[in-house]
């Protein structure tokens, strides 16, 4: 069956020619209300990515994802390996929140708070449109031979977009390894760190290549979030929509004439000046509807705002709006499928919160140790053999540290100098302890007991273990 004329645009991507060569975009430079409230955004979002590694709360890096050392960091808390389970619940939540969102609003993310978007639209274009011009002036200057202002020109974009991406890679290195190891090894010097160095020129190549020459093709090809869109939208969900009915009218678009009456021709309000196309990031006529490749960027919106109030006619031919609004006149309103998002969002946010409230500053694991069962001490005493760790999750030593059994008597021996013990500041503390135990407080040969952490008087954790006796045979 052959594909409607209407149509035959899905039939590709946007930035392929029909060869199958890369079709280069180059987007007109943007302005508007909704642009100036993306300026705001995008810069506030680039001062927190720049200064979140940097930032300490109680002596930690507000953000951290060492996954090497298996040491994390978020708002300033630190995780261990062993808090994996409020990891697991984030992402959940994360992708409840991702589906929530994008039924409601569409892709509006990718326009306003994902950093590729934020990186390519409010740094890197933008140093193009300064150094090259706006949209005419770059495509005169790819067409033109390699002259003296052509090479004057890339040199000095290629360049700031190099040291742009090594910026970008040391910032992102410090989330990883930490903000006070990565000035250690500038201080010390890149020779001497050659194992940090390699990475950090292949994030910088990375970087530069996906803004320098990749760009919208990673929001088109490469990022998932354009599928997932297409499976969770339906007629209710805002979009960034062309007002097809008040458009299109009843004989379609037509060019614009002075002092000529539109509505008594039947034509609608779009005057096929092709501006919403020529200043779309990824090169899509916004007017063919909703797309894969639109990131709800809002660039099309402020563009044919300016140019209904230029003809005096009225804003909003494109604008945020379902399908039902524009085809029933529905204004948005949550349904059911987005209540229930809420309900399971809701339902994940307050167990994660109950999880980190209940989560303790010290981990405690006690282990039999392996092929020991007990050991007669005298006539009655039946003694056990354990090892022990300790995970200190603060930024403070954990001093006077000493075990203790509940509700059985009983002794609790830890093998050093001394009963007590210090676990360092976001360290560990491990070794083996002995549990001793007369055997007419035993109920069974296989009997649990709970053994208490304490710091001086301080209960800070709890843990079951079990203890091994003799088997009585009455």
């Amino acid at each position: 069956m052959e594909t409607p004329k209407n149509e035959t645009f899905r039939d590709s991507i946007g930035t392929l020619t029909e060869d199958g060569k890369r079709a280069w975009v180059y987007p007109k430079k943007p302005s508007g209300r909704y642009f100036e409230m993306r300026k705001i955004v995008s810069y506030a979002l680039l001062t927190f990515f720049l200064a979140a590694p940097f930032i300490k709360i109680n002596g930690n890096q507000f953000l951290l994802f060492n996954i090497l050392e298996r040491r994390f960091n978020v708002f300033g808390l630190p995780f261990w390996p062993q808090d994996f389970y409020l990891v697991v619940m984030s992402m959940l939540i994360g992708i409840v929140f991702i589906a929530l969102f994008t039924v409601s609003f569409g892709r509006v993310f990718c326009g306003w708070i994902c950093p590729q978007t934020i990186f390519m639209e409010m740094v890197f274009r933008r140093i193009e449109f300064w150094i090259e011009g706006d949209r005419n002036k770059q495509r005169k200057l790819d067409r033109q031979e390699w002259n003296a202002e052509k090479i004057r020109k890339r040199a000095i974009k290629w360049s700031i977009f190099l040291l742009i991406s090594f910026t970008i890679a040391n910032v992102f290195l410090a989330y990883l390894i930490g903000s006070d190891k990565l000035f250690r090894y500038i201080k010390e010097g890149p020779l001497e760190h050659l194992g940090t160095l390699f990475p950090l020129l292949i994030f910088t190549a990375v970087f530069y290549f996906v803004f320098a020459w990749f760009r919208e093709q990673v929001c088109i090809i490469a990022c998932p979030y354009g599928r997932l869109q297409s499976v969770l939208l339906d007629n209710k969900s805002i979009v960034v929509a062309y007002d097809h009915k008040r458009g299109e009218g009843e004989k379609g678009r037509k060019k614009f004439r002075k002092n000529e009456d539109r509505q008594a021709l039947g034509h609608g309000d779009c005057i096929d000046c092709l501006q919403c196309v020529n200043v779309c990031p990824t090169g899509i006529d916004i007017r063919n509807g909703t797309q894969l490749e639109c990131v709800n960027c809002t660039a099309c919106i402020d563009e044919c705002d300016h140019i209904m109030e230029s003809i005096n006619l009225p804003k909003g031919l494109i604008r945020y709006a379902s399908e039902d609004e524009i085809e029933k006149g529905e204004k948005f309103k949550l349904t059911a499928r987005m209540k229930g998002y809420i309900a399971v969002l809701t339902i994940l946010v307050g167990m994660l919160c109950g999880m980190l409230l209940l989560r303790n500053d010290v981990e405690a694991r006690v282990l039999r140790l392996p092929g020991q069962l007990f050991e007669h001490k005298g006539e009655t005493l039946i003694s056990n053999v354990f090892t022990y760790k300790l995970v200190n999750k603060t930024t403070r030593d954990i001093e006077n540290v000493n075990f203790r059994l509940r509700k059985v008597k009983g002794e609790v021996k830890v093998v050093s100098n001394s009963d007590s013990f210090i676990v360092p500041a976001q360290g560990l503390a491990e070794g083996t302890l002995f549990i001793e135990i007369d055997q007419s407080q035993l109920e069974s040969d296989k009997n649990k007991l709970m053994i208490e952490v304490y710091s001086g008087d301080e209960l800070i954790e709890t843990t079951n273990v079990y203890f091994l006796g003799p088997r009585s045979y009455n």
